[in-house]
């Protein structure tokens, strides 16, 4: 049987790796029914063997030093089960190499917290350590649906740990808020940038805030966690929470290609694509495969630069 990997890089990390990609096939902890982006790290992989092998501004993809391990091993209704592997999981690919970058595909918005934690009870400069999510939704309530576990509580776990703080840990891209979260959210002072200050102040202004709220707090090193609800859903339409008002493509580029510039990337994620939601065109998966594969440069880019 075949293997699939994403842009068809090895499997094996090796002295020359600087990303790991991974998928965690899990969205047990959504509240939208008709949602499945479990399935969403297969439909990445399959749409990027379609898309040209060199990023936008000329890297090649095959000299990113990028391989695939495949996906975590989940059981789906054993959420304390399921991050005991993801924990493992990522463990085990930092026995084999210390210093490379985690990127990882979800599923739904909760897989972000166990790779969070993981990565970060791992970093031992803590305190230089931030998490920079981009959502349309705040995802700050202490419990929904199911309980404490939740894609609608994943912001809140996150600053539940003990080296996050309203001083590292910034969302951006909101727009749908309900008033409890949002209520918690200012009780926290937890730092918040909407969608709509995009337009008001326009985006080099936008970019500098975000890179101002952790330079200002000596963050070096970030987590970037992506929502592709972020963008707008005439841009990415295959997501459980199709909400106006979103991000374009182009300005998200921009946005992580200034934060790759400014900070340490030492992990990201893009989650809550919904294959089964897309287009025929598959234009939702091509758009978050882009998002993935372009970060990588721009991250490979700034790594180039500091040797």
């Amino acid at each position: 049987m075949e293997i699939m990997t994403f842009f068809d890089v090895g499997e094996v990390i090796d002295e020359k790796t600087e990303f790991v990609l991974f998928g965690i096939p899990w969205d047990y902890l959504t509240s939208v029914d008709n949602a499945n982006s479990s399935i969403a790290p297969t439909h990445l992989r399959k749409v990027s063997r379609n898309l040209a092998l060199t990023t936008e501004l000329g890297m090649e993809i095959p000299n990113l030093n990028l391989v695939d391990v495949g996906d975590v091993s989940i059981l789906p209704m054993k959420v304390k089960r399921n991050f005991t592997s993801i924990q493992h999981y990522i463990e085990e690919i930092y026995q084999q190499k210390r210093d490379v970058i985690l990127v990882m595909m979800g599923g739904d918005h909760f897989c972000t917290y166990p790779v969070v934690k993981t990565i970060g009870d791992n970093f031992k400069e803590k305190d230089k350590f931030g998490v920079l999510i981009f959502d349309a939704h705040l995802d700050f309530y202490e419990e929904w649906d199911k309980g404490v576990y939740s894609h609608a509580t994943v912001s809140h776990r996150i600053f539940d740990l003990d080296y996050i703080s309203n001083k590292n840990l910034l969302i951006a891209g909101t727009r749908d808020v309900d008033i409890l979260e949002l209520e918690l959210a200012k009780q926290e002072e937890i730092r918040v940038f909407p969608a709509h200050d995009i337009s008001t102040m326009g985006l080099s202004t936008y970019i500098n805030n975000l890179i101002r709220f952790f330079q200002t707090h000596e963050i070096s090193h970030l987590y970037v966690s992506i929502d592709i609800d972020v963008l707008d859903p005439s841009i990415a339409p295959g997501t459980g929470f199709a909400i106006p008002g979103g991000l374009t493509y182009r300005e998200l580029w921009h946005v992580v290609k200034k934060i790759a510039e400014n900070f340490n990337v030492i992990g990201f994620d893009v989650v809550e694509t919904s294959p089964n939601l897309d287009l025929p065109n598959k234009i939702t998966c091509n758009v978050a495969a882009k998002i993935i594969i372009e970060f990588i440069s721009f991250i490979k880019n700034r790594k180039a630069e500091k040797r």
